[in-house]
């Protein structure tokens, strides 16, 4: 990736938020690495390197700010945007695939050799696999030493790495200090109580509408899987060792997340999913700025700024609750997913489950598979697995058969690993699979894709709300018309639909 020293030095200048996690300063004088909006003296031009990553910088021997934290500035933007190969590396990177199944595991998710996936990498971000994986690990011990009273090899195996020396020397090389003094570091800085559970703040580049998000998810929550109460999100959680739930509180400029984990190996995981939920690392300027430039919009982006793109902590979730949402209301598709994710005798054994909104819904698991340490006060669960919602009997499906028999489909599609609705997946190859599935379309598809796959650029010019926002806004509301007019909204149509549905 090439970066142009002008443009970053001026951002450093100017301690411009919006570039952190674009780039990263570093100081060859001190030795540090920072974020581009650190309040620390501007360095000398001649003392100063740009890097595309935090593993860059560190492979370049220089550790971490522990003033300006810049492990914890929000991811660049580009890595939601790109569908490439690099883009979907980097998705599957957060979501801690490589500590899960190594460089090998990625390379064959991503369909390329470990060698030329290293190559690629490292012409875009400046490091390999590997090194982006063990910065993240950094992060995530970094996190758990501050927040939590876990004892140090804990720490070290519930962030990833392979032994407690590996973890006591990654941390004094990334952070410039044995981990023990980072704890020292803490000092009163209260720690999240109870077992598993962590405390810590999600950097986001504002401006952020917390009201329009939250609004838009309370919509659509299911009960017992998530609720929307006093300004806080909170959802169940399925992630890859075990279980979780989620509190997240959007603030002034980071959203408050309390996490609570069964297995803290899941806190890289659950940290990369509430933020893709969210859309914490989108580019609200540049969405902004193209829609904003449309008269149509011009006023609803000067009044509500900042307007993001829920996403998904689940895909197949996510394509439930749109198949489930085919040509109904959305109060509709949330009634009937509650339905479905109601206490039954069905031989699965499934109880308790939530909605999420728009077509989307949520169930539980049998409590012995969700249950967190200290019995959380609601018990909010994460949805079914494919499997379990392929093994429900006809009478747990309370909608048209054509419908229940879709479903089941789109399940064994994912159980059997035919079909994987990951972020880092191939949209064009995932939207293609789902559509030549019975009794999927394309609005049901470019749902998926827009939620669950985290594509900026879908268009649903069928959908029934987006024709009535559009005619609202004095555009043309014919889905032919409109998809051609909507080409000036390029690369952010999904955005553009948020706020259709919003003029509503």
């Amino acid at each position: 990736m090439e970066l142009d020293f002008e443009r970053c030095y001026r951002a450093v200048d100017s301690r411009d938020q919006r570039f952190d996690g674009w780039f990263y300063t570093g100081v060859t004088s001190t030795g540090i690495y920072c974020r581009p909006s650190c309040p620390a003296t501007t360095p000398k031009r001649q003392n100063v390197r740009f890097f595309p990553s935090a593993a860059a910088a560190q492979g370049a021997g220089l550790r971490a700010c522990r003033r300006c934290r810049p492990d914890a500035a929000p991811g660049s933007p580009q890595w939601d945007v790109r569908a490439d190969v690099v883009g979907r590396a980097m998705r599957l990177i957060a979501d801690g695939v490589v500590d899960r199944e190594g460089v090998p595991g990625l390379a064959t998710r991503l369909g390329y050799t470990e060698r030329h996936l290293h190559r690629m990498l490292n012409a875009e971000v400046g490091a390999g696999p590997l090194a982006l994986a063990r910065a993240q690990r950094a992060q995530t011990a970094r996190i758990l030493i501050e927040t939590t009273g876990l004892g140090m090899a804990e720490v070290a195996f519930a962030a990833g790495f392979g032994s407690v020396r590996q973890f006591n020397d990654t941390v004094r090389e990334v952070y410039g200090v044995p981990p023990t003094e980072l704890r020292r570091a803490r000092g009163r800085r209260r720690v999240a109580a109870g077992a598993g559970t962590i405390a810590l703040r999600l950097a986001y580049r504002p401006p952020l509408h917390a009201t329009a998000l939250l609004d838009f998810l309370a919509l659509r929550a299911l009960p017992g899987v998530e609720e929307v109460r006093d300004g806080t999100y909170r959802r169940g959680l399925r992630l890859p060792h075990g279980t979780g739930e989620a509190a997240l509180t959007p603030a002034d400029g980071h959203v408050s997340a309390v996490l609570r984990l069964s297995d803290m190996r899941d806190l890289a995981p659950a940290v990369a999913r509430c933020r893709r939920l969210l859309d914490l690392d989108a580019d609200p300027e540049a969405v902004d700025g193209t829609l904003g430039a449309d008269p149509a919009f011009a006023a609803a982006v000067a009044a509500e700024p900042g307007i993001r793109l829920p996403r998904a902590v689940d895909g197949f979730e996510m394509a439930v609750r749109a198949i489930v949402g085919q040509q109904v209301s959305v109060t509709s598709a949330r009634t009937t997913l509650t339905r479905l994710l109601t206490p039954s005798p069905s031989p699965s054994g499934l109880v308790d489950h939530d909605v999420d909104g728009g077509s989307e819904h949520r169930n539980a698991r049998q409590p012995h598979d969700h249950g967190l340490p200290g019995g959380p006060e609601r018990g909010l669960r994460g949805f079914p697995s494919a499997a379990e919602i392929a093994g429900l009997d006809d009478s747990a499906f309370r909608m048209p058969a054509a419908r229940r028999e879709t479903i089941r489909g789109l399940a064994r599609a994912v159980a059997e690993g035919d079909l994987e609705l990951a972020p880092g997946g191939d949209r064009a190859e995932i939207v293609r699979r789902l559509v030549a599935l019975p009794g999927i379309g394309p609005w049901t598809a470019g749902y998926v894709a827009m939620r669950a796959l985290g594509d900026p650029d879908v268009l649903l010019p069928t959908d029934l709300a987006v024709r009535r926002g559009a005619a609202a806004l004095g555009l043309p509301d014919d889905p032919k018309t409109l998809t051609a007019y909507a080409d000036r909204w390029r690369p952010w149509r999904s955005y553009a639909v948020i706020r259709l549905w919003r003029a509503v």
